[in-house]
C-alpha cells in the first residue's frame, strides 16, 4: 500500500508535468497556477482515497498474493478507472468547474500504466525470493485422496505460487490413501502440535468431512493463527458468501483468514532499519576502538560469528565481538559439570574463557553491537526472544517453538527482567509472554528498561 501511495503521487506530478508541457494552451478555464493549488490537491487526495479503498477491495492488498500475474493487472487497471469515476463523480457533484478535465484524464491513465508497471516488477522481485524460499507460506492439505495428492504435486512443483508445501494431515478413519506414508504429517487430532513444530500458515482442505467437525477445525485454527480453505463445493453451506479464490488452477473458498498485523510488523521493520541505522553511526568510533582491543587482547578474530536459529527455524550467522578465548567451543564440554544454569542454558561464573577485554564487554553488553547489522538484514529485531543455537533448539518441548515465532532481538523482557533467574521455565515464560503480547508500546518499554540495565553495567 505504501509503495501504491508513492507510485500514485509519482504519476500525478506525471499528469501535471504533461498538461503544463503539452496542452499549456487548452484554455484558461483548465490553466494550473497556485491558486488553484488547493483545487487540484483536494482532488488527488480524494483519488488516492478512493484507490487505495478499491484496492483494498479487491484483494490486492491481501496477506496471500493473489495467483496470476494477469488477473492482477486487471485487477489494478480496474481499480484505477473505478477510483477515477468516483473522482468524476465528486467533481461533479462539488460542482468544481475550475479542475482541468485533461489533468483528470491524465491523472487515471498515468496511473494505471504506473502501477501496473509496479506490480509487475513487485511479482517478478516476489518469484525470485519464492525459488529462494523466502516469504513462501507454509502449507499443508487435509485428506489423503486422489485429489489431495494432486494438489499437493501442484503446489510443490510450482514455486511461484508462494508455498512451501509441508505434507498431508490425515482424516479421522480414513482408507482412502493416495499419498505416501512419508508425506503424512499426522493426524487431524494433533494439527495444534503440527502448527507449532512446522510453522503451520495455511490448510487446504480436500477431501469432505462433517459440517461439525469443520466447524471445530475452524475454531482451533483461530485460536492458532492459521487460514482455512476447502477446495470449491465441499462446503457449500459454509463458503455460501466467500469469495471463489484460486490455488494455481484449483478453486478454493476460504473458511477462515486470520488477522494480520500487517501495520503493526511494517511499522516494527521501519523502526529497525532506522534504529539500526543511527545506532552504528553513532557506535562507530567506539566500534573501532572495539575491535583494536579485541584484537591485541588475545588471539583469534575480531568478530565471533555464531549460526543462530532464527524466525520460523531459519539458520542465520549471528554476529558478534569475540569475548573468547579462540577454541571456547572446544573447552565449552569440559566445563558441563560447573553449568549454574538449568534445562538447556549454560552459563558459568568467571568464566576462564572469557577475556579480559571481554568481561568488560560482557558487563556493558558491548559485544552485542555487530549485532545491529543482522537487524538491518532483517535477522533479527532490536527487541525480541533472544536467538538460541541449534543445539538448544534441537532439546525444545513443543511449547518452547511458540518463542520462534517472531524474529529474535537484541533485547527483550528475560535480558531486562531475569536476566540473572537460572530457571530455563522463566526464561521461555517471557519469551512466549512477549510473542503473545506484542505491542510496539511493549518493545518502547523494553528498550528504556534496556538502557537502564546497560548503564547500571548488569550484563554477563
Amino acid at each position: 500500500m505504501l509503495g501504491d501511495v508513492i507510485i500514485i503521487v509519482f504519476a500525478f506530478l506525471t499528469a501535471l508535468a504533461i498538461k503544463i508541457k503539452f496542452f499549456a494552451g487548452a484554455g484558461q478555464i483548465e490553466s494550473i497556477s497556485y491558486a488553484t493549488a488547493p483545487l487540484y490537491l483536494g482532488f488527488f487526495t480524494w483519488f488516492l482515497f478512493s484507490l487505495l479503498l478499491v484496492s483494498r477491495r479487491y484483494g490486492l492488498y491481501n496477506p496471500v498474493p493473489i495467483t496470476g500475474g494477469a488477473r492482477e493487472l486487471r485487477l489494478t487497471v480496474q481499480a484505477t478507472l473505478n477510483a477515477g469515476l468516483l473522482l468524476c463523480g465528486g467533481l461533479y457533484m462539488a460542482h468544481l468547474d475550475r479542475a482541468s478535465r485533461t489533468v483528470v484524464v491524465l491523472l487515471i491513465c498515468t496511473t494505471a500504466f504506473s502501477l501496473s508497471g509496479w506490480r509487475v516488477i513487485l511479482r517478478l522481485a516476489r518469484y525470485r525470493h519464492y525459488e529462494k524460499g523466502i516469504d513462501t507460506r507454509n502449507v499443508v492439505i487435509l485428506g489423503t485422496n486422489y485429489l489431495s495428492h494432486a494438489l499437493g504435486r501442484h503446489i510443490a512443483n510450482n514455486y511461484r505460487l508462494g508455498y512451501q508445501f509441508l505434507g498431508y494431515i490425515a482424516p479421522s478413519d480414513t482408507t482412502d490413501v493416495e499419498v505416501a506414508a512419508p508425506e503424512i504429517l499426522g493426524g487431524i487430532e494433533r494439527l495444534r502440535q503440527l502448527t507449532r513444530l512446522h510453522f503451520i500458515d495455511e490448510v487446504v482442505i480436500a477431501h469432505a468431512l462433517p459440517t461439525e467437525q469443520i466447524i471445530l477445525l475452524i475454531e482451533e485454527a483461530r485460536e492458532l493463527g492459521v487460514d482455512i480453505r476447502a477446495i470449491s463445493g465441499l462446503y457449500g453451506d459454509l463458503t455460501a458468501n466467500a469469495a471463489i479464490e484460486y490455488l494455481g488452477v484449483y478453486p478454493v473458498a476460504s473458511l477462515h483468514r486470520s488477522q494480520s498485523n500487517t501495520f503493526e510488523l511494517f511499522f516494527k521493520r521501519v523502526f529497525d532499519i532506522l534504529f539500526s541505522i543511527a545506532a552504528m553511526i553513532a557506535a562507530f568510533p567506539l566500534m573501532a576502538v572495539i575491535a583494536v582491543a579485541v584484537l591485541l587482547d588475545s588471539r583469534g578474530p575480531i568478530f565471533y560469528v555464531s549460526e543462530r536459529i532464527g524466525k520460523r527455524g531459519r539458520v542465520f550467522p549471528c554476529f558478534k565481538f569475540r569475548t573468547m578465548v579462540k577454541d571456547a567451543e572446544k573447552k565449552k564440554r569440559d566445563l558441563a559439570a560447573l553449568n549454574e544454569r538449568d534445562g538447556i542454558l549454560f552459563k558459568v561464573s568467571n568464566d576462564p574463557r572469557v577475556t579480559r577485554v571481554g568481561r568488560i564487554l560482557r558487563k556493558y553488553s558491548l559485544d552485542e553491537l555487530p549485532q545491529f547489522f543482522n537487524v538491518f538484514r532483517g535477522e533479527m529485531s532490536v527487541v525480541g526472544p533472544r536467538p538460541p543455537i541449534a543445539s538448544e533448539v534441537e532439546k525444545y518441548e513443543l511449547e518452547h517453538f511458540r518463542r520462534l515465532e517472531v524474529l529474535p532481538g537484541l533485547t527483550g523482557l528475560w535480558q531486562v527482567h531475569a536476566r540473572q533467574d537460572s530457571s530455563f521455565a522463566k526464561y521461555i515464560e517471557l519469551d512466549t509472554a512477549y510473542v503473545e503480547n506484542w505491542s510496539f508500546w511493549l518493545d518502547v518499554k523494553i528498550l528504556m528498561r534496556t538502557a537502564h540495565v546497560v548503564i547500571r553495567g548488569t550484563g554477563t
